[in-house]
């Protein structure tokens, strides 16, 4: 995921951002049961189990429901699941579905649905394909309860299908769960979620409209982030597709939208100024963990001498001070790839990163570089694009020969899928994506089926164990393992683990601590 904010370079003047919060006067008055708000970026893939966009993932929790759901701690909470059950041997779960689950065409959820929308989704995605190895059989026993078979325990079962991260195991109606996985559902989607979209008022580039679901019945347990009763306390949803980042800072100082995702760091002394604006930040799980990430098909990175060199060229809190990220939104340094204050954190395989110039241009020197320049391709005005920047001028120190080439969010993503022609892109990604191996984007993807094509033939069998493991200590242990390899393979290096914060007027309550924008709960104080 690769955002639209602006640098330091920005001057606030040229946006025509308010100069001074304590004049600006509400916009006016809107439906008292209504919520404007922008988010990252425009929806324009309506199916979870599709794509790993975050964006997708966001309206993916709002129209439709998961099996099962993460809680605050990161533990996993039956959600449409009212009960489940396994056997002595733990080769077979038994689930029964909640009553009352309706689809937002009015027709009943059946547990038949449910299989369905899980063999669809489950290829799509490394947990889920680990599922499916383990699993015998899948069927429905009537129409609320439906079992699973297993050739041999799964612990995880849990973790797979209340997964928070991308592809999302969401359910779905016959129709859209027997449509193949590879194969992007375009129509307007039907969930059972707490609420519904309204196709006929939806103005592609500009606004969507989701409203609230009057026929779904959340669970009795108050809201913990994705798990419990998901209430919805306001009559719809207005999605605004802003322009750019200061635009939208502006509007929410004005009142003429209620939430932001992401706010521009240039903006947030002012934003802090507004006295009807409170900022959201939060830490560990929930922030981001940024990434650059190295195409193992491409000289020099497919030496994987050249790739190691990197670790000692990059020194998180500089490359997050350059950004403008002030110090109480970022960590101070993370050497985990499964995020700091995290329950799988550990500084395994670290010995070597650290930013050491001297080092790594002997170093580079031992290698096969020959001087094959390194192409990487940056999103223009975009936070990322100053990481790569103070990258390659240590990359530059270091010996390397650095061609950085500036375009939008939508080239990179069409570049990036050829094996030639780039050798490393930066990135950033939500916490709950990178905790654990079997989710972490660059290491539970294969040397076919990710960007980067990056791989090692003790990662499948270490990710195999785990999935086997009793227990979080034993699981803890082997992620240390596959951590270890991980810094020799060099997948990808982090550049930091920060907040972007988050923006909302003072008279909304009840807001989900998180960087997952929910909108169940929130009220008009």
């Amino acid at each position: 995921m690769a955002l639209t904010t602006l640098t330091r370079r920005n001057a606030l003047a040229g946006m025509g951002l308010v100069a001074a919060a304590g004049i600006i006067r509400p916009h006016g008055a809107r439906a008292e049961t209504s919520l404007t708000v922008v988010l990252e970026s425009e929806v324009v893939i309506f199916d979870p189990h599709f794509t790993t966009a975050a964006i997708t993932r966001t309206f993916g929790y709002h129209i439709f429901d998961t099996l099962f759901a993460m809680d605050g701690k990161g533990e996993i909470q039956p959600q449409m699941v009212a009960r489940y059950e396994t056997s002595p041997d733990r080769l077979t779960w038994t689930f029964t579905l909640r009553d009352g689950l309706k689809w937002h065409d009015g027709a009943p959820v059946t547990a038949a649905e449910c299989v369905a929308s899980i063999n669809r989704w489950a290829p799509r995605d490394a947990i889920g394909r680990m599922l499916r190895a383990a699993t015998a059989a899948m069927a429905a026993k009537d129409d609320t309860t439906f079992s699973i078979a297993l050739k041999e325990p799964f612990p995880l079962m849990l973790q797979a299908l209340g997964k928070a991260n991308a592809p999302l195991p969401v359910m779905m109606p016959m129709r859209f769960a027997s449509t193949p996985g590879d194969q992007r559902i375009t129509v307007p989607p039907v969930g059972s979620g707490p609420f519904r979209f309204r196709a006929d008022l939806w103005k592609s580039g500009n606004s969507m409209i989701l409203e609230r679901n009057p026929d779904y019945v959340p669970r009795a347990e108050p809201a913990d982030f994705l798990a419990g009763g998901r209430a919805v306390k306001v009559d719809r949803l207005d999605l605004r597709v802003m322009p750019d980042q200061m635009t939208g800072a502006n509007a929410l100082i004005r009142g003429e939208i209620d939430y932001m995702q992401y706010l521009p760091f240039d903006a947030l002394p002012l934003l802090r100024r507004a006295r009807n604006v409170k900022l959201l930040s939060i830490g560990g799980i929930h922030q981001f963990q940024g990434n650059f990430r190295l195409n193992h098909a491409f000289p020099p990175f497919d030496d994987p001498a050249v790739r190691r060199v990197l670790w000692k060229l990059v020194d998180q809190p500089s490359i997050l001070s350059a950004i403008g990220v002030p110090a109480e939104f970022h960590a101070a340094q993370c050497p985990s790839f499964w995020m700091c204050d995290a329950p799988l954190s550990s500084a395994a395989g670290a010995e070597a990163a650290g930013l050491d110039i001297a080092a790594a241009k002997a170093a580079l020197k031992a290698t096969s570089y020959a001087g094959e320049p390194v192409v990487i391709l940056e999103v223009a005005g975009s936070i990322s694009q100053t990481a790569a920047q103070v990258l390659a001028q240590n990359m530059k120190n270091a010996g390397f020969t650095v061609d950085e080439q500036t375009m939008d969010w939508g080239t990179v993503l069409a570049r990036r899928v050829k094996k030639d022609g780039w050798s490393l892109f930066p990135v950033y990604s939500n916490g709950t994506d990178m905790i654990s191996p079997l989710n972490h984007f660059y290491i539970a993807s294969t040397c076919e089926d990710y960007p980067g094509w990056s791989c090692d033939a003790r990662v499948p069998d270490l990710l195999k164990a785990f999935s086997r493991a009793e227990d979080q200590a034993g699981r803890k242990r082997i992620a240390e393992e596959i951590q270890k390899v991980a810094y020799e393979l060099t997948p990808c290096v982090m550049w930091g683990q920060f907040t972007i914060p988050a923006g909302y007027r003072t008279n909304l309550s009840n807001l989900p601590q998180s960087s997952y924008p929910m909108f169940w709960d929130v009220e008009r104080a």
